[in-house]
């Protein structure tokens, strides 16, 4: 993670900046653990339906520290991209990056989690 200065009422605040790996260095093996947790399925689900959604904005049975580490999993795969806007964090899926690098296993774990029975 880095930080960026920026000046708020006078004084120099830290905004947070979240590291995303680059597409080439995706690995198949850190998506797959990333997608292997219910909850994670549930948020990268939720995203491909609703598209950018804040930190803040998932209906998950989880605690606030619970839900940033799930983040930062699913970050750390390159999963999602994380991005600062204003005093919120929107999350989006990094689609495109995972459809070139492992083609068409987004779409296989999408379309297997909306088959699944609710439970």
């Amino acid at each position: 993670m880095t930080f960026v200065h920026c000046r708020r009422a006078g004084k120099p605040a830290r905004v947070r900046r979240p590291t995303h790996p680059r597409r080439d260095d995706l690995r198949l093996a850190d998506v797959l653990h990333a997608l292997s947790d219910p909850v994670r399925l549930d948020i990268v689900a939720e995203l491909d339906r609703r598209g950018t959604v804040p930190c803040g904005g998932f209906a998950v049975c989880v605690t606030k520290s619970t839900l940033t580490h799930h983040f930062k999993i699913l970050r750390g795969a390159g999963v999602i991209r994380t991005r600062p806007d204003g005093t919120r964090a929107l999350n989006e899926l990094r689609r495109d990056d995972l459809e070139a690098r492992f083609p068409g296993l987004l779409p296989a774990v999408l379309a297997a989690v909306s088959a699944a029975p609710a439970g």
